[in-house]
């Protein structure tokens, strides 16, 4: 029995090892197991129509008092389908869900939310850009919940009159004193931003989450960041629609966050379509979590800028994998940001099957990014790869900007196809980036950068 169980144990470690060889050589099938792996919230199929808890639909009307009642109405049984039916629907305050609650639009619905910054007080737990802090608090949140939706084909409109709106250009004093409260680890319970600061909330955030769904509604009129994932676990985004055009109007912040699918949206954003963060500088690092286990395909993608990583990325990246979207037109196709008060390691990053139409910058590594501390905390990257990109257009091809403390390295380009381009490379610190069958124009490119750079 002693050598059976010999055998048995030798087997085992050859057949985890192969496992592993397999994984290794072939890293997209890691990216079918994280999304075969991704748990979708379990919610009973009770259904509390706010109507029937006195909603009246209007400009003039709070429908809030209803929507909050029959969210409370679910929990008593368990939790259900707060279902907000057809109609404008004004909400004069934040709608705070709880676990066991999927928010359910129904087509025709649309929730618009009042433009007073007092109704949003007091202030919750919540991170902006990066740092922890007590703030106002987004117009949609759910903080330390389980098993939590937004579904339907209605529309959270953050109100185009809000004057969030304005703070944008007042809001530098105020982050300027968080980001230094972060980077001097100022206990959290002294980071209160609520009258006489100015940072904007985002329209939707789960801070703290499991098993989260959302699918299908259009968000539009976004304070600041639309859809921010802090701390979330096992996250399906799934055919929504982001027609948000104001400053800093990221579709979807993944942050801090693991086990994410993002999948058949459709993003018109102000900013970046999909960005993945971590937390900025000590505060960041101090916290320590990164953002692991993440899959964004089939979104066809517009705006400002496409998809990125950082700058807030303190807490590391890992394990993303970006495949079959389509990128229009904007400043920035593949954008990644950090700075040397960051830190933070970036690894495991696979770009591919993309068609991209017209941009400004398509490979942009902005790693020298503004930044107001002393100290230095240079990121790492490693092991970034594109392959099977095809762009119609490109103003500028590569574009790298490194500090010399850490230049850029580990970066592969593989079947990649330009048609139209002016610029093809303007590079600053970087080693060890590896072309194979890079086509610009009539030109192929393969070997390394700087081979290319010393022709």
């Amino acid at each position: 029995m002693k050598y059976i169980a010999n055998f048995v144990m030798a087997l085992l470690l050859v057949l985890s090892v192969s496992h592993n060889l397999v994984f290794a050589n072939d890293p997209w099938l890691e990216a079918d197991k994280i999304v075969a792996a991704i748990q979708k919230p379990n919610i009973p199929n009770n259904e509390f129509n706010i109507i029937k808890f006195g909603a009246q639909s209007g400009t003039d009307k709070d429908a809030r008092p209803a929507i909050l009642a029959a969210i409370e109405a679910a929990i008593k049984v368990g939790g259900g389908k707060v279902i907000v039916p057809a109609g404008l629907w004004t909400s004069k305050g934040p709608i705070h869900l709880k676990s066991k609650i999927n928010l359910h639009l129904s087509e025709g619905a649309r929730v618009v939310f009042s433009g007073e910054p007092d109704d949003y007080l007091p202030a919750v737990k919540t991170r902006w850009e990066g740092t922890e802090v007590y703030s106002y608090s987004p117009l949609v949140y759910a903080a330390n919940v389980e098993d939590v939706a937004i579904t339907g084909k209605g529309t959270l409109d953050g109100n185009e009159n809000s004057q969030f709106i304005n703070w944008m250009s007042k809001a530098k004093p105020s982050y300027l004193k968080l980001r230094e409260m972060g980077a001097n680890l100022t206990p959290l319970e002294q980071r209160i931003f609520t009258v006489g600061e100015y940072l904007r909330p985002p329209l939707v955030q789960f801070f703290n989450a499991q098993r989260i769904l959302l699918q299908d509604y259009l968000s539009v009129n976004s304070p600041f960041w639309v859809t921010h994932l802090v701390y979330a676990n096992n996250v399906t985004v799934q055919g929504i629609r982001v027609d948000s055009h104001i400053g800093n109007n990221d579709g979807v912040d993944v942050e801090s966050s693991s086990n994410v699918l993002i999948e058949n949206a459709w993003f018109r954003t102000g900013d970046d379509a999909v960005v993945i963060k971590s937390g900025r500088d000590l505060d960041g690092r101090t916290i320590g979590v990164p953002s692991t286990n993440i899959v964004v395909r089939h979104n066809d993608m517009g705006g400002e800028d496409g998809i990125a990583i950082g700058s807030e990325m303190s807490g590391g990246v890992k394990n993303v994998f970006f495949h079959d979207n389509i990128l229009r037109k904007g400043d920035s196709a593949f954008r990644f940001k950090a700075n040397l008060d960051r830190g933070g390691l970036v690894e495991n990053i696979y770009i591919r099957d993309f068609m991209v139409e017209s941009f400004h910058n398509l490979f942009w590594f902005q790693l020298n990014y503004p930044r107001q501390g002393v100290d230095k905390f240079p990121s790492t990257y490693n092991n970034i790869v594109f392959e099977n990109i095809r762009v119609i257009n490109a103003t500028n091809v590569l574009e790298v900007h490194a500090p010399a403390e850490q230049p850029l390295g580990n970066v592969t380009f593989k079947n990649i196809q330009i048609n139209k381009f002016d610029t093809l490379f303007n590079v600053e610190n970087a080693q060890n980036i590896k072309f194979d069958n890079f086509v610009v124009g009539d030109q192929r490119i393969d070997g390394s950068l700087s081979w290319q750079l010393s022709k």
